[in-house]
């Protein structure tokens, strides 16, 4: 189980950061992704890292602006947004998929579980 915390609305140019708890299983065996949706929108890949939290990716629009982290021995990921757009408004979701190797996986369908998601809205 995947659950999500940390959505509200915010201003334009604030920050936001995202966890992700998980529960049920072992978390460190678990690549973890972020993903947004927009109403009427596909789900899009944010932000992935890896089982040991090594490995890196994200979305070219947040490159540069967020950072994806987690903390193991927590069983939490976080998400942090800088520098928020009101493009950047969408429903966030966690998600986790098990894996033995140290890749990022950035495709939804990469996904087994999810949490059921936290909304962000910024305000211009």
């Amino acid at each position: 189980q995947l659950v999500e915390s940390g959505g509200g609305l915010v201003q334009a140019g604030g920050s936001l950061r995202l966890s992700c708890v998980g529960s049920g299983r072992t978390f460190s065996d678990y690549g973890v992704g972020w993903f947004r949706q927009v109403a009427g929108k596909e789900r899009e890949f944010v932000a992935g890292i890896s089982r040991a939290g090594t490995k890196r990716d994200y979305k070219e629009s947040v490159k540069g602006r967020s950072t994806i982290s987690r903390e193991n021995v927590k069983n939490t990921a976080y998400l942090e947004i800088k520098r928020l757009k009101p493009e950047d408004t969408a429903v966030y979701f966690c998600a986790a998929k098990y894996t033995v190797t140290g890749h990022v996986i950035t495709t939804e369908s990469g996904y087994a579980h999810w949490g059921q998601g936290t909304q962000v809205t910024v305000s211009s």
